[in-house]
């Protein structure tokens, strides 16, 4: 080996070794957006509940009042530590597939960090909530029309239980949708992350790019494209989870026989 490329090689380790602690990061992000925070934890929730999502504004106000968990749940207040756990996992893959095409990772980072920042705008949990309490606190019934009107105006940007949600929702699914489906072709060109990783993000995103390409035209079909993609982004997180700790410890492709790892 010349001694340009012995320097090369050195160098690139060098600097992997600095991106380490946010391997590490990233891979234990990952892991928790998989396995705990999952996105639409909220419909998981309800599986298991006896107090199904409400249906009115006044129902919104009850159920946040008598338990807000539940309550917040519903609302999608998970999906935001999910997609904050995200960020930082896109981060770190940015890190770590920069060399196979730097260009993509930085127009996918951009894309997912965007879309993320959009979701954070557009959710109405903590809206609902401090409603519902100016609502249980109002003295008037002029009082509690106000806050009542109020509620069904946020319900009407984004309503959680309705099958047409708000513009902004929709932007942070495509934005994330592109931005998966890029890193994961990115991954085939890498010899960082395995083929069986790469394939099961282009599928996950694909079928987030279907719900929100059809939602409008085929709504039927959109929670069956809603839970695809769910299952599929959970095991995309965990595969990418156990690759960044790999990272994070200065394990080679070749060093492991990792879980999604198979050799190409």
């Amino acid at each position: 080996m010349s001694q340009l490329k012995m320097n090369q090689v050195t160098n690139a380790e060098t600097s992997d070794s600095d991106w380490k602690g946010l391997y590490r990061f990233g891979g234990v992000a990952a892991l928790i957006a998989g396995v705990i925070f999952r996105r639409n934890l909220g419909s998981e929730i309800s599986l298991f509940s006896t107090q199904k999502q409400p249906g009115t504004i006044i129902d919104w106000f009850t159920l946040l009042q008598n338990n807000r968990f539940l309550g917040l749940s519903y609302l999608n207040l998970f999906d935001m530590v999910d997609y904050a756990l995200v960020g930082l996992m896109f981060l770190a893959l940015y890190v770590a597939l920069r060399r196979a095409n730097k260009s993509y990772m930085a127009i996918a980072t951009t894309f997912g960090l965007v879309g993320i920042t959009v979701y954070f705008t557009s959710n109405t949990a903590f809206s609902m909530l401090s409603l519902s309490d100016q609502y249980a606190a109002a003295t008037t019934d002029a009082q509690r029309s106000v806050f009542l009107a109020a509620g069904q105006a946020v319900l009407a940007i984004n309503n959680p239980g309705a099958i047409y949600q708000g513009t902004g929702i929709y932007m942070s699914f495509l934005l994330l949708a592109v931005a998966g489906l890029m890193i994961s072709a990115v991954m085939l060109r890498s010899n960082i992350f395995s083929r069986v990783t790469a394939y099961v993000g282009i599928l996950a995103s694909a079928f987030d790019l279907a719900y929100c390409i059809t939602f409008a035209f085929m709504p039927a079909i959109t929670v069956y494209l809603l839970s695809a993609s769910g299952l599929l982004l959970m095991i995309w997180h965990i595969l990418i989870g156990l690759r960044l700790f790999q990272l994070g410890r200065g394990v080679s492709k070749e060093g492991v026989n990792r879980i999604g790892g198979i050799s190409q």
